[in-house]
């Protein structure tokens, strides 16, 4: 109200200046200045009465400006009547258009007006917002998952027992592999943000409760230009599209061969930059990184700081809008440049970082290829390549790894220089018509929503039977291929084809069943006499339920 009796007052004010203003041209009355008073009186927006100077009439303030007239002198012929009456008549059409220029001049001024208060308003809003969050403390949220496994050591060669049981002088040297349930995942999470531009995430993981990790542990600064991130501490080197998919939504138990023998365990202390483009068609990621894997002590010691740098860039040169993402592709391009400590002799306390290994897609004890601590290197590099398309409830996904590891021939016990590689392919089809959805600015999948729930209930109001919900089904494909093996360095090439079914109850808990059949060749030898076995073959059955919060 008090602003609608404001705007009233002004639309007043100025009605008064601009009839001031056009006063002249309208014909009001000029009053002898002794005549204040009735000077006065002609401005107030009530009748005058009768003057006692006959020659003024009475005028009225609302009404057009010919009015305020001063009264024919008695005696004046007819002629001059009509010719004053003609005369006023002129002044009166002229009147009208000069309070059509008025109004229109004080409707723009109103308008006028009125946008600069909307605007001083917003501004006065934003600074009050900005005071109010600068008072505020952080804010934050918790969240975690919870991973059980089941593995099933179905069946392999005698090779297996001893990539699995390797240390002649253990009493299980050579034993098969052993059936487990675990909890591959028992992790507790804490992020959220300090005003008025910071970030912060703290992540646990209690899978082994003698020996606790952290994962993520890192602060970090927003609202940086070209829509930037930049992190500080303990976060997932980019490198390997698989590995940075989060846990929680990949299509597979385990990560492929050479995705993690290249980025093992993914995460180090790191410096790096996160960013995209304004379309979201276009992300990069850049950071340099301590090569070593401080999760179980939180501290690196040693004189050989073991930095790499790495990188990635790629983007969505297709992403089908209309349909909510159901059809995109993605490609993307990742390397990376480091400086391991390639003293194997343990005269410090660097563990040499060039070291490439990985487990059969599965939780088994040991990680059966593995090329150990190659003496003398120098420095090594790898490059990455990835593709995704996704149509519909279909997707294709595929990558492929390069590592090159130079050597100092002056270290005793060094060779020459090495090359590995792999990569894997696989395929994902839903049966119930859902799609895994894509995260545009990180170049990774995201969280997968079922259509319909799973649930199984009683029906109600005395109907017989019971009422149940699908949820959503996957069936997926993978075909994996690594080569750990070169000159001196025989860390074994592997083969393996895994069938998958997903079982979505809901967007935040699945059932993940793998069927893993594979081969290992041209691996160092074992046995009993230590020349026996370079070659074996398994079946495992791996069961997961999951949840996260």
């Amino acid at each position: 109200m008090f602003k609608a009796q404001k705007r009233s007052w002004l639309r007043r004010l100025l009605g008064l200046a601009v009839a001031c203003q056009f006063g002249a041209s309208i014909g009001v009355a000029q009053f002898p200045a002794e005549d204040a008073d009735l000077e006065a009186a002609a401005f107030s927006p009530i009748l005058l009465g009768k003057s006692d100077d006959a020659s003024i009439a009475p005028v009225v303030y609302n009404e057009p400006a010919a009015a305020f007239h001063l009264a024919a002198p008695a005696g004046d012929d007819l002629g001059d009547s009509v010719k004053a009456a003609d005369e006023s008549t002129d002044k009166s059409d002229n009147a009208g258009q000069e309070k059509d220029s008025r109004d229109e001049l004080i409707e723009d001024l109103t308008k006028r007006l009125d946008d600069m208060e909307e605007s001083w308003g917003q501004y006065q809003g934003k600074i009050t917002k900005e005071a109010e969050a600068k008072k505020k403390k952080s804010s934050y949220k918790m969240g975690g998952r919870l991973h059980m496994d089941y593995w099933n050591f179905m069946d392999n060669s005698p090779g297996i027992g001893y990539f699995e049981h390797d240390d002649p002088a253990n009493a299980n040297y050579g034993t098969d592999p052993e059936d487990r349930f675990l909890f591959r995942r028992l992790r507790l999470e804490i992020e959220g943000n300090v005003p008025q531009n910071m970030v912060f995430r703290i992540q646990m993981d209690f899978n082994n409760p003698s020996t606790p990790e952290y994962k993520d542990a890192y602060i970090g600064w927003t609202n940086l230009p070209y829509n930037q991130v930049l992190l500080l501490g303990n976060q997932k080197r980019p490198m390997g599209l698989d590995h940075l998919n989060s846990s929680r939504h990949n299509v597979f138990m385990e990560r492929p061969f050479a995705v993690e023998a290249f980025n093992e365990d993914a995460r180090r202390i790191g410096l790096a930059m996160y960013g995209h483009n304004d379309a979201e068609s276009t992300f990069w990621a850049y950071g340099i990184y301590n090569l070593e894997n401080t999760s179980t002590t939180g501290r690196f010691i040693g004189d050989s700081m073991q930095m790499g740098g790495y990188g990635r860039v790629g983007g969505s040169p297709w992403y089908d809008e209309v349909s909510g993402g159901r059809g995109y592709w993605h490609v993307a391009m990742s390397g990376a440049v480091a400086k391991p400590d390639g003293d194997a002799s343990g005269a410090d306390s660097n563990n040499n970082e060039a070291r490439f290994r990985t487990r059969p897609e599965a939780r088994s004890d040991s990680r059966w290829l593995n090329t150990g601590r190659i003496v003398g290197a120098d420095w090594f590099e790898t490059i990455g390549l990835e593709s995704m398309l996704n149509i519909g409830s279909l997707q294709i996904t595929s990558e492929y790894l390069f590592n090159w590891v130079q050597r100092d021939d002056q270290i005793a016990g060094s060779g020459p220089d090495t090359h590995f590689h792999g990569g894997y392919i696989f395929a994902s089809y839903f049966l119930t018509g859902e799609h895994i959805p894509y995260k545009r600015t990180h170049g990774t999948i995201d969280r997968v929503k079922p259509f319909e729930n799973f649930f199984l209930v009683d029906r109600l109001c005395g109907n017989r039977g019971r009422k149940m919900g699908m949820g959503a089904l996957a069936l997926a494909l993978r075909y994996d291929y690594i080569d750990l093996t070169d000159g001196d360095i025989q860390g074994g090439v592997g083969h393996s084809v895994t069938g998958g079914l997903n079982w979505y109850w809901t967007a935040y808990s699945k059932l993940q069943t793998n069927l893993i059949y594979g081969e290992i060749d041209d691996h160092s030898p074992v046995g009993p006499t230590g020349t026996e076995y370079t070659s074996g073959d398994y079946a495992i059955l791996g069961m997961r339920f999951m949840l996260d919060f």
